[in-house]
């Protein structure tokens, strides 16, 4: 098992920064990739932004957070970052983090959730 903890989330103002992050426990010798997710109010939880875990960085973000959005990764603290600039209205959200043993790209390819962290940003 992998146990993932977000923190970082919070209300900011549109055209305002927030970091987040994520502390992976237990298993981690068995993550391929991280990543984070997030599920507005009446709609289903989207990709966000898919990092590699170990060896040559490798990313992948949803069109809407490119440019804006950048993950990262620590190995040494086990941890996943997600920096928002630019944030807007429609990136009001709880923001997942996720893990699995295999590239993530759609909800199905995690077996590790995070509990989320709310994200809200006012216009």
């Amino acid at each position: 098992q992998v146990q993932l903890v977000e923190s970082g989330g919070g209300l900011v103002q549109a055209g305002g920064s927030l970091r987040l992050s994520c502390a992976a426990s237990g298993r981690t010798f068995s993550i391929y990739a991280m990543g984070w997710f997030r599920q507005a109010p009446g709609k289903e939880r989207e990709f966000v932004a898919a990092i590699s875990w170990r060896g040559i960085t490798t990313t992948d973000y949803t069109d809407s957070v490119k440019g804006r959005f950048t993950i990262s990764r620590d190995n040494a603290k086990n941890t996943v970052f997600l920096q928002m600039n630019s944030l807007k209205a429609e990136d009001t959200a709880v923001y997942y983090c996720a893990a699995g043993s295999r590239w993530i790209s759609t909800k199905g390819d995690v077996p590790y959730w995070g509990q989320g962290t709310q994200v809200t940003v006012s216009s």
